[in-house]
């Protein structure tokens, strides 16, 4: 958590996740860790008070005070204004609470949400996912660090689907899954794919896709070289130079609000020959490549073959 912040600016370090899920547990420890350590003095907001409290001898050797608030409508910029007065912090930490929707959290202009880490007990994992989807997508959505902790006796397949319904919440997040043990590592966590990685063509059906599309974000080395087939939408704008396009899905990631669109850029001589929202079957080779949208290397299609397609009515859904 090594960080530089413009003077000018109030840095906010967001702490999110549901009742119980240790986010208490992860500041506590987080604020005794020398990288996080500060000349200045820090605010910490608790939204929710769980089971677990904050040590005020640790609180007062950070030089930390704290201030609790138990309903979002006082959560006003204004308010936000009025605490930095008082307190003058160089930096405020806040712990979220769950039931709330973080995208109606109004912020001064002068603060910006400078690192948002989301705190997930995966025993709890499917309960939430089946039936506060929106509010957990709101979390995850702009987090810049996923922490599943509480795995112990979770299955590897049902690790893996976790891992890949928080990717398609929150893109580019980095996703850690931990055990008493400690971090799980991917590499440890098989999963029985629904398409043969072992053909010389694989086909990806339809409603495999989604699959397809986050394991192969996920591990793009796994798919090197590989040869894929599989029916999508195009779509093409100004910006993308001659001969390439994107093939894609809709996806809902969240809700029937959260839609957006799954696809890897593709090169492909034939391009200018398609246009946005026609429906093509292509067959490319994977290639792992340095992408500006990646920011870093990512999946980059080169396809073999392109040819019309019939239109698949139903959206990606995971």
């Amino acid at each position: 958590m090594a960080y530089e912040i413009e003077d000018d600016i109030m840095p906010l370090f967001l702490i999110n996740g549901f009742l119980e899920a240790g986010k208490t547990q992860f500041l506590d420890f987080t604020m005794q860790q020398d990288y996080f350590k500060t000349e200045g003095k820090t605010l910490l907001i608790v939204c929710e008070e769980g089971d677990t409290e904050y040590d005020e001898k640790k609180l007062k050797k950070n030089k930390t005070a704290v201030v609790f608030v138990d309903d979002m409508e006082k959560l006003t910029p204004q308010y936000l204004n009025e605490l930095e007065v008082i307190y003058q912090p160089e930096r405020v930490l806040m712990e979220w609470n769950g039931m709330w929707n973080q995208d109606e959290l109004k912020l001064p202009d002068d603060w910006t949400i400078y690192q948002q880490i989301t705190i997930i007990d995966g025993s709890t994992f499917e309960l939430y996912v089946q039936n506060m989807k929106p509010l957990l997508g709101a979390m995850l959505r702009e987090s810049e660090l996923v922490i599943v902790n509480r795995c112990d006796g979770i299955a590897d397949d049902k690790l893996t689907a976790y891992r890949r319904t928080i990717r398609a919440m929150s893109r580019e997040s980095e996703i850690v899954l931990e055990d008493k043990e400690g971090e799980i590592e991917q590499a440890a966590l098989e999963e029985d794919l629904p398409y043969d990685l072992g053909a010389d063509v694989i086909e990806i059906k339809p409603e495999d896709y989604g699959i397809w599309y986050i394991d192969c974000m996920d591990q793009p080395e796994r798919y090197k070289d590989k040869v894929v087939e599989f029916t999508a939408m195009v779509l093409k704008t100004p910006k993308f130079p001659e001969g390439q396009f994107v093939p894609g899905r809709m996806a809902m990631t969240c809700c029937e609000a959260d839609m957006t669109f799954l696809g890897f850029m593709c090169k492909w001589p034939g391009a200018e020959d398609y246009k946005t929202k026609q429906w093509v079957k292509v067959r490319a080779k994977i290639g792992v490549e340095y992408q500006k949208d990646y920011h870093g290397e990512g999946p980059v299609l080169y396809a073999e073959h392109v040819e019309r397609a019939k239109e698949i009515k139903d959206v990606v859904q995971f």
